[in-house]
């Protein structure tokens, strides 16, 4: 998969020592976030969590992915739930922009698919945003936590979804699963 990373080091050895063009060694540098996200993404794929699945649609542009989550537990099990990743040219520095694109009724997520989940979040007062030492494995692992034990229903990004839990349990359960038949399959 890393198909970057080997181009990365073709590059390196066709380039070898500083060559006396300047102007061609500025065409071939590669940015901070490109070759943090040849060590991330391989580090992502040797530990990535059996309910998720990671797809690159350009193998050359590791800055762009889908995760796709298929909880085997909870409200959403049975569900395939797809989220795109944006990693921008600042990263590590700003976190990726993460969307779910599969409509959803989750009380951390809007069915129009944002999402709330405190480590995609610049600036965090109580200090579980985003951070420079985070990685793109802490961001899936977290969104994949999102359908079990980060399943938040106190402090919602969509409060409509939250209070259906608190009012009617079971009926939340449904609505989730008839939105699972519709969307998530």
């Amino acid at each position: 998969m890393l198909t970057l990373a080997s181009k990365l080091k073709r590059d390196d050895g066709v380039r070898g020592p500083r060559a006396s063009n300047p102007a061609s060694d500025s065409t071939r540098r590669v940015s901070v976030r490109d070759k943090l996200l040849v060590k991330e993404v391989a580090d992502l794929e040797a530990n990535l969590p059996s309910t998720c699945k990671v797809n690159f649609p350009d193998p050359n542009k590791l800055h762009y992915f889908q995760l796709t989550v298929t909880p085997d537990e909870g409200y959403y099990q049975g569900g395939k739930f797809l989220f795109e990743t944006e990693v921008p040219d600042a990263y590590n520095m700003v976190p990726p922009k993460v969307k779910c694109l599969t409509r959803i009724w989750h009380p951390n997520i809007t069915e129009t698919g944002e999402i709330c989940l405190s480590l995609l979040r610049e600036h965090s007062i109580d200090g579980t945003g985003w951070a420079p030492t985070r990685t793109l494995k802490d961001i899936v692992w977290g969104l994949n936590s999102l359908f079990t034990d980060l399943l938040n229903f106190d402090d919602p990004l969509n409060i409509e979804a939250a209070e259906h839990h608190l009012r009617d349990k079971e009926d939340f359960r449904n609505k989730v699963e008839d939105y699972i038949k519709r969307y998530a399959r």
